[in-house]
């Protein structure tokens, strides 16, 4: 291959690992499988099944680890228009609902635990 494979979900090069991709092989960036219909040679979304070869056998999950004999990994398959959208999107959902990440790092934990209170009292039974 001419071009250096890269990640198909983060953009990531690939270089460092070898050929070919084992079936459970992940993106050291990312933690996405490799082996995936969204990065393989005959991955094309405007065909039936999503694939140019004609004798694989249908996959469901196109962006999860599969058995497929005829997965061969293609350099480009990262697509930059589909990351700049799912960023957008994820800026909105943050925008809309506040930042997930910070939430699920237990940051602003305080801050719910003293709402939750001021609505439902601070817990003590009065006698």
């Amino acid at each position: 291959m001419t071009e250096a494979l890269s990640c198909w979900r983060c953009g990531a090069s690939l270089a460092e690992l070898s050929l070919p991709l084992p079936r459970l092989d992940e993106c050291p960036d990312c933690g996405n499988d490799l082996h995936v219909c969204r990065m393989c040679r005959w991955f094309d979304p405007d065909v039936a099944k999503s694939c140019r070869e004609d004798d694989a056998e249908e996959v469901k999950e196109k962006e999860r680890a599969n058995f497929c004999d005829y997965f061969e990994p293609r350099a480009g398959a990262y697509d930059v228009a589909a990351g700049a959208t799912e960023q957008q999107a994820r800026g909105q959902l943050d925008a809309l609902f506040g930042d997930t990440a910070e939430q699920a790092d237990g940051a602003g934990e305080a801050d719910s635990r003293q709402e939750a209170e001021s609505l439902f009292g601070n817990g003590k039974k009065s006698d």
